[in-house]
């Protein structure tokens, strides 16, 4: 879903806030005293990005004739002094540090401040730490980052040391279900959506929107009463449920092709230098990545979730136990990127043998 932007005369900055109480109240604070640099820490899905928008958007209205027009461009990320940076390829190489700091000395192009938002801050080479780090700390004057993390890495921790630190945790389930029903989503589909998103309201919206998710929650919760502890049906089981997921996959990919036909009618207009194409490509492979990711996790927390309800009911806990416990090591592989194919059918074998025993 877009940001909060209204056409009227007044735009709702912070709208795209959800479930962060702390966090917005720290920053709407800072609005009027700003500091060089603020981290943002916090889960994929807790609105990190939104919340960098928003404050990005006062910063740049603050003292302009025209304020909601500067709100308006930043909300759309579209502010000639707002840079958005994301990583190209697997973490922040060196060589986008030294754009960062070429994009940080350049004077603003209206008015007297830049902002500039450094996404997925945690993936980011040895290097790039110490590389950024006086700029981070001593930015030109009217220059803020704004640095969007998950975790707090070891090549982040002398970056955080400069920076005013912003937590956020996950978008409690209740205020997922609020939003999305404020959305035009029913109830019943709007709770669904939150107990399976983990937190992540960018994942809601996705699962709202699917009319296929019940079928795939149904395929992975049905996965114990397929299982025999034989290879064959591990195999079988998996090559369903990844089917399933590349079916997923179709919308994201639909606007993808849309993404890229229009980047092809801009190049054709004003041609292929400085066009994107790379960043473009890139940023597609992440989705697509992440959506996979995402579908997998909601996939096993379903298959957990069977294992719980056979906790509770069963007088002989252990097998459950230990099922449990293998499904939850897979989950945490999944930040490894493993090959997922060969993670399931294990996992499936394993569960199956305790399943016969």
């Amino acid at each position: 879903m877009s940001p909060t932007v209204s056409s009227g005369t007044v735009v709702d900055v912070w709208g795209d806030i959800v479930g962060q109480p702390r966090a917005l109240a720290q920053l709407q604070a800072a609005v009027a005293s700003p500091v060089h640099a603020y981290l943002l820490v916090g889960p994929r899905g807790s609105g990190k990005r939104a919340l960098a928008r928003a404050f990005a958007a006062e910063l740049l209205a603050e003292g302009r004739p025209d304020p909601e027009r500067h709100r308006r461009l930043a909300l759309a990320e579209e502010h000639p002094d707002l840079v958005v940076v994301e990583r190209v390829g697997a973490s922040i190489s060196a060589e986008q540090a030294d754009r960062i700091i070429d994009r940080a000395s350049r004077t603003p192009v209206e008015g007297d401040r830049k902002v500039l938002v450094l996404d997925e801050f945690h993936l980011v080479t040895p290097a790039v730490g110490p590389k950024l780090l006086k700029t981070i700390e001593e930015p030109p004057e009217g220059t803020f980052f704004v640095v969007l993390a998950e975790e707090i890495t070891a090549d982040l921790v002398t970056v955080a040391s400069r920076c005013v630190r912003v937590d956020l945790g996950p978008v409690p389930a209740g205020e997922i279900v609020a939003r999305l029903v404020g959305e035009g989503v029913d109830e019943a589909r709007a709770e669904e959506a939150a107990a399976l998103s983990g937190g992540d309201l960018r994942r809601a919206r996705v699962l709202a929107a699917d009319d296929r998710l019940a079928l795939r929650r149904q395929a992975w919760h049905e996965v114990p009463d397929r299982l025999d502890g034989t290879g064959a049906t591990a195999t079988r089981l998996v090559d369903e449920l990844l089917a399933m997921i590349d079916d997923s996959l179709e919308p994201l990919r639909a606007r993808h092709a849309a993404e890229l036909e229009e980047l092809e009618e801009r190049v054709s207009r004003s041609g292929e230098r400085g066009s994107g194409r790379r960043e473009l490509a890139e940023r597609h492979k992440r989705e697509e990545r992440r959506h996979r990711v995402d579908e997998l996790r909601f996939g096993l927390l379903t298959l957990a979730r069977r294992y719980r309800d056979q906790l509770v009911a069963s007088a002989r806990p252990q097998p459950a136990v230990a099922a449990l416990d293998a499904v939850q090591q897979v989950a945490q592989a999944l930040v490894r990127n493993p090959n997922e194919r060969l993670q399931l059918q294990a996992l499936f074998v394993k569960l199956g043998d305790r399943s016969s025993t």
